[in-house]
């Protein structure tokens, strides 16, 4: 079962990132386009635009801009694609509220486009980094790059906050005398977090090995694609260790049911057999015969009373010695 909540709607934006006397400059009107050198652009960033703003670009940059239905696709073929001049690279964001987003990013003559439907703080840190130091940003490359490496980033805050969480259910698990079907399924919601987050990231492995092997990236580039696979490789690593968190919190919680099952049978056993006497007693002094001597003597009902009494008492005593009470 997949964690599903309603998009958030954005709002159309075109964000145009380019370079004017060695100074980066950002232009929100695609009517800009005729009026910038093609080797002064870096980065086109469509945000949900009409489908005639994406058909103008196309026929400015003479390339294909994919539907989120082919954005979306499973297959590995459609994810990456690479020619003689272009880079065609799909992936998915999570959200924050761990709903995938899915991203396209093409780069031709070291311009990148990049094509989503949802606002992503991923790309706006991207932005603020490339103000803050535009030299390390020469071309479209090293901006996708930066996109990855932000977005990793982002994924290992979003397992930390997991292992937080995690931490609070197991200090729960270890206070709570009486266990919750609440953690149960706080736990199953965790489980599912953690599988999106992991699958998240193997997206970006496969994306990020596909460019190290393409002719079209930068070597300095690809040096900076090498780091962001080692972090992800430690990303797993931290998802696999989640999971396993969460599986022995599910044993433990499942092993504190059947311990307070088995204290609720225990009790019922115990006032089974305490009365067990005393209704053996009653049942025997119930039986309709004429010849019973108790049943005339003076001091009979006490007498029953009494047994009963001893029974009991005994049947505490035993318990108590072995240390069932």
């Amino acid at each position: 079962m997949r964690i599903v909540q309603k998009k958030r709607k954005t709002m159309s934006e075109i964000r145009l990132f380019y370079r004017e006397n060695n100074r980066l400059k950002i232009s929100k009107d695609i009517a800009s386009l005729k009026q910038i050198s093609l080797n002064n652009i870096l980065w086109i960033d469509l945000n949900d635009v009409p489908e005639d703003a994406e058909s103008e670009l196309e026929q400015f940059l003479k390339i294909y801009i994919q539907e989120e239905e082919e954005m979306e696709e499973i297959e590995i073929s459609s994810r990456y694609i690479e020619t003689e001049d272009t880079l065609v690279a799909n992936s998915r964001f999570l959200l924050d509220n761990y709903e995938e987003e899915p991203i396209s990013f093409i780069v031709k003559n070291n311009i990148l486009v990049s094509v989503r439907s949802q606002e992503l703080r991923s790309f706006n840190e991207t932005v603020k980094k490339m103000f803050a130091n535009p030299r390390n940003y020469p071309n479209g490359y090293y901006i996708l790059v930066a996109l990855l490496e932000t977005r990793v980033e982002y994924d290992a805050d979003m397992i930390e906050d997991m292992t937080r969480e995690i931490t609070k259910l197991s200090n729960q698990l270890k206070t709570d005398d009486d266990v919750s079907d609440d953690i149960l399924i706080a736990i199953k919601e965790m489980q599912e977090k953690t599988m999106l987050i992991r699958e998240n990231i193997v997206d970006k492995q496969r994306v990020c090995s596909n460019m190290l092997k393409s002719e079209l990236f930068p070597g300095e580039a690809k040096v900076k694609l090498n780091i962001i696979i080692k972090d992800i490789n430690s990303l797993f690593e931290h998802t696999r260790f989640s999971f396993d968190r969460l599986e022995y919190l599910q044993d433990t919680f499942l092993g504190l049911v059947n311990i307070q099952q088995n204290k609720i049978i225990k009790i019922f056993t115990i006032v089974s057999v305490i009365f067990l006497p005393p209704t053996l007693i009653a049942s025997m002094y119930g039986m309709n015969f004429d010849v019973m001597p108790e049943l005339h003597w003076q001091y009979g009902y006490l007498w029953a009373i009494g047994l009963m009494i001893v029974c009991v008492a005994g049947i505490l005593w035993y318990f108590r010695h072995k240390k069932w009470l």
